[in-house]
């Protein structure tokens, strides 16, 4: 990897930005790596959760503008490679972290927000960014904010394109949880080894029906969760859950 570090430890996979001279702005090379890294992820069982966050004191400002200097890519064709980076990650079939060290900006602040879950540090921003460089919301965000903060907050964001602290980050709705600083590491660490240590099947299976269930009807959503439970039943990790249960212990899934 040329742009981004992998670390695995434990069923933890921990993908870093590592461009911090340039605040972690993506490159092309960046979107393919996430690309790639993503797909590694899906078909390891021994990786069950994937944490993003960026090296320095920066989560990531955005797509690496000078890039499209010098060369002969039509935009499209750049354009393709940084949304199939943001398919990936948001339909990676493990849960997902990011942790928000520092500024989130334009494609930065939406490759948070295409994660499960997103923990700021109190110090971390985030700004829609696009309009302020002559540009339209991309890398998801048409389809990622008005499913987090609603249609008008969406478009203010986006329109307006201010710098959103962390704390007002969380009263909208676009993270979980803030932190301090030196906190920040230890809490995201916690969270993600209990879902490292929870039913790999159970929890792809909730992560997907949750997706897909912002755009089903009542019927379908429920005709998908009888479907995933039957699946459920099948497996392994039901018997563990239910003999843990009985025997007042921890249980040891499998994902199978």
């Amino acid at each position: 990897m040329e742009t981004i570090r992998v670390e695995r430890n434990s069923g933890v996979v921990t993908v870093t930005l590592d461009r911090p001279e340039v605040l972690n702005a993506a490159t092309a090379t960046t979107w393919d790596e996430i690309t790639q890294v993503c797909a590694e992820v899906a078909r390891d069982d021994s990786d069950r959760v994937m944490i993003l966050t960026g090296a320095g004191r920066a989560f990531c400002s955005g797509a690496d503008l000078s890039g499209f200097e010098g060369t002969d890519d039509p935009v499209l064709t750049s354009m393709r490679r940084a949304s199939a980076a943001a398919r990936a990650l948001v339909r990676l079939p493990k849960p997902t972290i990011a942790k928000v060290n520092g500024v989130a900006a334009g494609a930065g602040a939406n490759l948070a927000l295409a994660c499960d879950l997103v923990v700021a540090s109190v110090d971390a921003s985030f700004c829609e960014i696009f309009a302020r460089r002559g540009l339209s919301v991309d890398f998801a965000g048409s389809w990622l904010l008005p499913r987090l903060v609603g249609l008008h907050r969406a478009k203010e964001l986006v329109l307006l394109a201010d710098m959103v602290p962390a704390e007002d980050a969380l009263a909208m709705g676009l993270v979980n949880r803030v932190v301090p600083a030196g906190e920040l590491d230890t809490f995201v660490e916690g969270w993600a080894r209990r879902l490292a240590s929870g039913p790999p099947l159970a929890l792809s299976l909730s992560k997907m029906l949750l997706e897909d269930g912002v755009d089903s009807g009542l019927d379908a959503a429920l005709e998908a969760e009888g479907a995933a439970q039957c699946y459920n039943f099948s497996t392994s990790d039901i018997k563990e859950a239910i003999a843990a249960w009985r025997e007042k212990r921890e249980p040891r899934f499998r994902g199978r």
